[in-house]
């Protein structure tokens, strides 16, 4: 069995700046529902390519780490040792 790639928190992004660029770009025109629609869409996209369950486990507790209340997905599976 393979061992699981850490989640790569360093910047990692060629042209971080155009890179940004683009993203607003993307989103220009476009409705408060499209919006959240195109990032659903480029977030599972990226998910798929990613692969890795737990890299994106640790992905999801990252983001989520600071905003309100843990999220009770992330709780439950620190629980069973996710």
């Amino acid at each position: 069995m393979s061992e699981t790639p850490p989640l790569v928190t360093d910047a990692n992004i060629d042209d971080p700046d155009g890179f940004y660029a683009r993203l607003i770009e993307a989103h220009r025109d476009l409705t408060d529902a499209e919006s959240r629609q195109l990032n659903a869409r480029l977030i599972l996209l990226l998910a798929n390519h990613i692969g890795e369950r737990a890299v994106l486990e640790s992905a999801l507790a990252q983001a989520r780490a600071g905003l309100r209340a843990p999220s009770p997905q992330t709780e439950e599976s620190a629980e069973r040792g996710d």
